[in-house]
């Protein structure tokens, strides 16, 4: 990958999931739907599809692309909410949609967070928060963009760039969450980590002997 092509948006949020998963799609280009995969698609299909719309104070922009030339990376964000301040200021407010639950990291909020940081960037405007709606719950859950999560989203764009600078996809580590994964039957994470270990076991034994 040429070092000067932006980075995608979701890599990110791939990476903080699962390191493997990442280089999986976005060195190897390996992509595969699964019933969870298609239900996200077509929920992001149908927000992007609703169109732009004015409530009151807020205007709502649906599929607003989005990218960073100081992180260089880009994407779309799912909705743009701009809440009316005071005459002609509006503050930029970005709603990411996922299908399911919150989840126990911090992969959804760091998308959220680089989609926030693109804004700035773009419009020269403050985003101190944003919201995700889980399809799951019906809820929306806030986000605020504090100096720690937008250090980490930064810090995790760099660690991104350099795993598909690499272009070397990381062994496998078996978790739970595999389970849901798309990728589960290209990733074959039981068997090859059982072999990475074997192999790293006999890599002691030879340099003991």
């Amino acid at each position: 990958m040429n070092h000067d092509e932006p980075i995608m948006i979701s890599a990110m949020q791939h990476y903080v999931f699962c390191q493997r998963q990442c280089a999986l799609i976005h060195i190897e280009q390996i992509w595969k739907e699964n019933r969870l995969t298609a239900e996200g698609r077509i929920m992001h299909e149908r927000v992007h599809e609703e169109g732009d719309e004015t409530r009151g104070n807020v205007k709502i922009a649906r599929g607003v692309p989005l990218r960073s030339l100081r992180l260089g990376v880009v994407g779309v964000a799912d909705v743009v909410e701009f809440h009316k301040i005071e005459k002609n200021l509006w503050q930029p407010f970005p709603v990411e949609y996922k299908r399911g639950k919150p989840k126990f990291d911090h992969c959804d909020a760091v998308q959220l967070c680089v989609q926030a940081i693109c804004l700035e960037e773009m419009l020269a405007s403050s985003v101190p928060k944003g919201a995700i709606f889980y399809g799951k719950t019906r809820r929306r859950t806030d986000v605020i963009f504090d100096d720690a999560l937008r250090y980490e989203t930064e810090e995790i764009s760099k660690k991104v760039r350099r795993l598909i600078d690499s272009g070397i996809t990381p062994p496998p580590i078996y978790k739970k969450q595999c389970e849901s994964c798309s990728l589960i039957g290209e990733c074959m994470p039981k068997k090859l980590e059982k072999n990475v270990s074997v192999k790293n076991y006999m890599k002691r034994i030879i340099e003991i002997i």
